[in-house]
């Protein structure tokens, strides 16, 4: 039973005690970011142009910051008494009202979106706050991340008030902003490093997230066609597709850049992985997109340029971004599987180049083997006797 007020108390440097896992309040809160990626999804579905494309990304921004700025907080402070209950269920209405406003959300929805963005922001700056009052070793970092954040909430805020396109011009202010926080307050980061066990686990159920629409994307694909050959190989490609890339990820998945950064002082990698982040998941979840649009096209007809350039581009920049943590050892330090990560993104770009005139099914299956290919040479170099002749290879 929750406490009804137990103060913010420091949750790091407890590496050594014991394994962190989510709580049970965490996997509640991931529920409505779970519906806040089928909208982003079913917008871009909606829209696959490069406008399209270009809005998906806009919004996906501000509704990921929002999850990772919570997820952070709790990540260093978490407390189980009813104030951080009750402070929780004000993020998750906000990014509701963000979730309920992405239609129309670079339109006539835009002011709510940006009013919801900015009250989750305002909440969080209330949690630093209070974690600075109680936790006084913390309040440097508490309080830089307090008066950034408080001051794009800001801009966030007045721009529910003004015109198209200075709306949009306040956006950007706001999340370069809120981008730029963390990174300009790296020294007082030092001291409070991230848990080593629950920051990846967290990250990893944020990915499982946009997974899961790679799935949903699958069935919702088969289920509104006839059931015919090409239809179920394409929906098998596709799940090798999903498939490969979450074994690719989860894979190499570990507390690497915080122990590094604990050990030597390497904050900028601990923000390089948070960063690297942003385009994964954003390639994960339009990838499961194009998944649909495969499934939902005409089997025996040439698949459109748009749609082409969707499924190839997104696992592509799926691929770059896992090639980029693997080259600066945020996940498994391997030059060999970063070298194969990025001519993975070449093949897939030079398919979405070349490949006009190929019907979707044949798209889909070289998307498929492009992905499948890394997990083989995954499993290729985890052989015990090649692990010993070189562990960084």
């Amino acid at each position: 039973m929750t406490n009804f007020l137990q103060p913010p108390r420091l949750r790091i440097g407890e590496d050594s005690e014991e394994e962190r896992h989510a709580t049970w309040l965490e996997l509640f809160y991931d529920l409505v970011f779970v519906v806040a990626v089928s909208q982003l999804a079913h917008n871009l579905a909606g829209d696959i142009s490069l406008s399209g494309w270009f809005g998906f990304v806009v919004l996906f921004i501000p509704i990921w910051w929002s999850w990772i700025g919570t997820t952070l907080y709790a990540n260093r402070f978490d407390s189980d008494d009813t104030i951080r209950r009750l402070l929780v269920g004000l993020h998750m209405l906000t990014a509701a009202a963000m979730a309920i406003n992405v239609h129309h959300g670079l339109g006539e929805s835009s002011p709510g979106f940006a009013v919801s963005y900015a009250l989750g922001r305002a909440v969080l700056v209330v949690e630093y706050i209070r974690a600075g009052i109680h936790i006084p070793t913390a309040r440097p970092l508490t309080s830089r991340y307090a008066t950034g954040f408080a001051i794009a909430a800001s801009f966030w805020l007045i721009s529910a008030f003004i015109p198209v396109p200075w709306r949009f011009v306040l956006w950007g202010l706001g999340i370069i902003i809120d981008f730029a926080t963390p990174l300009i307050s790296r020294k007082f980061q030092i001291g409070l490093l991230p848990h080593a066990s629950h920051l990846p686990e967290r990250f990893g159920l944020f990915t499982m997230i946009v997974l899961g629409e790679a799935i949903i994307a699958v069935v919702n694909g088969v289920s509104e066609q006839k059931w015919d050959v090409l239809t179920v190989t394409s929906a098998v490609f596709g799940l090798i597709i999903a498939f490969s890339l979450w074994w690719v990820y989860f894979d190499n998945l570990g507390g690497t850049p915080i122990q590094q950064a604990r050990t030597h002082g390497r904050v900028g990698l601990v923000n390089l992985w948070l960063y690297t982040h942003l385009p994964l998941v954003i390639g994960i979840a339009a990838a499961g997109v194009g998944v649909e649009q495969i499934l939902l096209s005409k089997p025996t007809l040439v698949l459109s340029d748009p749609q082409r350039w969707l499924i190839c581009g997104s696992v592509a920049l799926c691929l770059l971004a896992i090639g980029i943590l693997h080259k600066f050892g945020v996940i498994r330090y391997c030059k060999i599987r970063s070298k194969y990560r990025f001519a993975g993104a070449g093949v897939l770009l030079l398919i979405a180049i070349f490949g006009k005139g190929l019907l979707p099914v044949f798209v889909i299956a070289l998307v498929a083997v492009v992905s499948s290919v890394q997990v083989v040479q995954d499993l290729y170099q985890s052989r015990p006797t090649t692990r010993l002749v070189d562990p960084e290879i």
